[in-house]
């Protein structure tokens, strides 16, 4: 009924906006306890525990909610929400110095610094981008399961499972061969690669296919992703990481949304295999375009 949708709606904005101060504060904490030559690593190790957190949720969800219902996956959300509360705890961390200004003073002090590093800002550039891609995905990867795909709902939760190995194998590549790769050209590539795979969803009718594909996305996702934080992190001042981070926390959740709301709105016009198609080319020229006015990322070797 209408009192349970109004509660429902109040406990996702309760939780945004516990968000809003937990996300970047995790990131700026990192920046203090990891030392400075281990603080990418240790930002990609932190992104692929994130990257895990975000591919097990559809197989955890399917799982409870077959056995126990809706209420059960409710309750499991809220114990893990207390549950990373409470390891948060016994984190030591210091205080700034600095006298504390107004919040639009504030706000201004970190626009300028992204402003005035033009790698930093195409950084988040490059992470508006990349996240663009996940509300499609949320959106459009269940519809496709059921209705093109033909999949149970045990078999859906493993098909959009299988983001988590994908992820979770895109952020260990990112981490062992970070070394090794060139950033700036791997975050874009993997970008228009991952946009591509996602537009050739559209096309396979069999599972096998579309599984192998779902797989190589996610692959190629979860580097791009850890690059990019990993990023963002080595290039953002200390005195203002958690700003900084702050508005990579916000892209993560604020990006994902609208894109998702974009291809809500395209799949009621167009269908499930029509707005896949046209989500993953459009994201795939909208990230050659970024590779070709972002010299500075393009240039980003580690």
């Amino acid at each position: 009924d209408q009192s349970r949708v109004a509660w429902i709606l109040f406990s996702a904005f309760l939780g945004g906006l516990a968000w809003s101060f937990v996300g970047p504060a995790r990131l700026a904490t990192l920046g203090q306890i990891a030392p400075a030559g281990k603080l990418k690593p240790a930002t990609i190790i932190f992104n692929l525990q994130v990257l895990l957190g975000f591919g097990l949720a559809p197989v955890i969800i399917g799982v409870v909610r077959s056995h126990a219902g809706w209420p059960t996956v409710f309750a499991t959300g809220m114990g893990l929400f207390v549950a990373s509360s409470l390891l948060l705890l016994g984190t030591q961390t210091h205080g700034s110095d600095r006298p504390r200004l107004g919040v639009a003073q504030e706000l201004r002090e970190g626009f300028a610094a992204v402003g005035a590093n033009p790698l930093l800002a195409q950084l988040i550039v490059a992470a508006i981008v990349a996240y663009a891609m996940t509300g499609p995905m949320q959106i459009l990867l269940p519809k496709l399961a059921r209705e093109i795909l033909g999949l149970s709902e045990l078999q859906r939760g493993g098909y959009l499972g299988l983001m988590a190995l994908a992820l979770i194998a895109g952020g260990i590549a990112a981490l062992l061969l970070g070394k090794h790769l060139h950033h700036g050209a791997a975050i874009f590539i993997g970008t228009i690669s991952a946009s591509l795979l996602f537009a050739s969803l559209s096309h396979w009718s069999s599972a096998a296919a579309s599984t192998t594909a779902l797989g190589g996305m996610g692959l190629l996702g979860g580097m791009v992703i850890s690059f990019v934080i990993a990023g963002i992190q080595g290039q953002a001042p200390d005195a203002l990481r958690g700003r900084i981070m702050g508005m990579y926390s916000i892209i993560s959740q604020v990006v994902p949304a609208a894109s998702g709301v974009a291809a809500g709105a395209l799949v009621r016009s167009t269908g499930v295999t029509s707005a896949i198609a046209l989500a993953g080319v459009g994201l795939a020229c909208v990230a050659l375009l970024a590779a070709l006015a972002m010299a500075q990322l393009r240039r980003m070797r580690t």
